[in-house]
């Protein structure tokens, strides 16, 4: 974004053109825009760092577009030029985000100074999202992603060599076993890095919505489109598109991302000219899209052009050796976010995670760990921190002579106490009387498990 860009709305060539002459005169690069149209058109295809509007619009109020810019583009400030007697006009468009307001007729000792202003607070906010844009790319590489199992590794390899090309790439695995983590990690050693990655789970919107976020729409195409919109593919222009549980894409949807991956070109909703887009694609599905295909449920031309280059997740209990240190992963990362003082797990909460089938994969593991971590007092996560099924799955692992050690005299206590109580059915006055102790006694020690 250059730096020194300015954008002015005003429907008065006089009043815009003198403008723009003193701005230019400072060293800006000034574009003028006659009507709101006009001006939102400008800015769909620049970055304006200052944005110059007037209140009287002949297409539009520019208190209502100072909201509509400062939501689409919210690195850049918006200065409404009002009237002199329209004071609340510019208090109102203040209210929608501008960054002050100019009653028209103010001389240069106020104008200069203030967009002077207003262009140093949108490079602050542009250095700020720089910064928190490297962080993340720094949270989401390889080198990020947790695990020393072949199978992991596996996957790993194949994300590394993939990611120095511009192939279409899709992640196939269940639910939770790190797909958005991957497509964030390709992204960041590709060559498209320094562009947008632009996420979208295809389930979370119906069919006319999806399109729209996909694609765009121009002003006019529908009730309420007042105004056109850019979709993802133009957000995600020179970048990577990650599109999320695949195989909820309608059909005729489904048609036209086959077209853009064929051919570059879309058309927003309502327009009949055809835009292109550079868009790397990476999609994911917690589904087997070549039987879903197979049985008409999914495009198999567009199943074909996806599964260039497969990477199949594996699940959690298919890597059990990287439990352990994904577990203290997530203890560190939650230990630091809550100011704790947590170092790691004690045996016998490990051996529970160990004991556990994990459905949810790596981000079931992420949630029990981030809880545990609330609630743990001591330095080590203990047994007691974790939820019920996962001790339960401790103690029915000891039964079974599994990992956990009988050497621990409080955790067989809890364990004899369980498990006299599933022989009573979870009455605690019977399961008192076969422990011979007193009923007061056992509820004491389940307060303290948080049972």
């Amino acid at each position: 974004m250059n730096p020194l860009t300015i954008l002015i709305i005003d429907d008065e060539s006089q009043l815009r053109q003198m403008l723009a002459r003193l701005l230019s005169s400072e060293g800006y690069a000034v574009t003028q825009a006659e009507n709101a149209r006009a001006g939102l058109k400008a800015l769909s295809r620049n970055d304006f760092f200052v944005v110059l509007c007037d209140v009287k619009l002949p297409d539009g109020n520019g208190v209502e577009l100072t909201a509509d810019i400062r939501q689409q583009h919210p690195d850049t400030e918006v200065i409404v030029l009002t009237a002199y007697g329209n004071i609340p006009d510019g208090v109102r468009a203040i209210k929608n985000g501008a960054f002050d307001y100019l009653i028209k007729g103010d001389d240069n000792d106020k104008i200069l100074p203030l967009v002077a202003k207003a262009v140093e607070k949108a490079r602050l906010q542009q250095r700020v999202r720089e910064l928190e844009h490297k962080l993340a790319a720094g949270t989401y590489t390889f080198a990020s992603i947790t695990g020393r199992s072949p199978a992991i590794l596996q996957a790993v390899e194949l994300a590394r060599k993939v990611a120095l090309t511009d192939t279409t790439v899709l992640l196939s695995g269940e639910t939770g076993t790190g797909k958005e983590v991957f497509a964030q990690a390709i992204h960041q050693a590709s060559g498209r890095r320094e562009r947008a990655l632009v996420a979208l789970n295809c389930s979370a919107f119906n069919r006319e919505l999806l399109e729209n976020e996909l694609f765009g729409h121009v002003a006019g195409a529908f009730t309420g489109a007042t105004r056109d919109k850019k979709g993802l593919f133009s957000e995600a222009n020179g970048g990577t598109l990650f599109l999320d549980e695949i195989s909820e894409m309608p059909a005729d949807l489904q048609a036209k991302l086959l077209r853009v991956l064929e051919t570059g070109d879309f058309l927003p909703v309502g327009d009949t000219r055809p835009q292109r887009a550079d868009v790397r694609i990476i999609a994911a599905t917690n589904r087997d899209l070549k039987k879903e295909s197979q049985t008409g449920r999914f495009r198999p031309d567009l199943f074909y052009r996806l599964s260039v280059f497969e990477i199949r997740l594996p699940a959690l209990r298919e890597r059990t050796q990287d439990i352990e240190a994904l577990a203290n992963h997530f203890v560190r990362y939650f230990s630091e976010k809550m100011n704790k003082q947590i170092t790691g797990l004690a045996p016998e909460c490990l051996n529970a995670l160990y004991a556990h089938n994990w459905p949810g994969n790596v981000r079931e593991l992420r949630n029990i760990i981030e809880r545990a971590v609330i609630l743990e007092n001591d330095n080590k996560l203990s047994l007691n921190s974790l939820p019920l099924e996962l001790q339960h799955s401790a103690l029915r692992s000891t039964e079974n002579g599994d990992r956990l050690s009988a050497f621990d005299l409080a955790l067989a206590e809890k364990i004899h106490i369980l498990k006299v109580l599933r022989h009573t059915g979870g009455n605690k006055s019977e399961a008192a009387r076969l422990l011979n102790i007193a009923p007061a006694t056992l509820y004491r020690k389940l307060g303290e498990w948080g049972m």
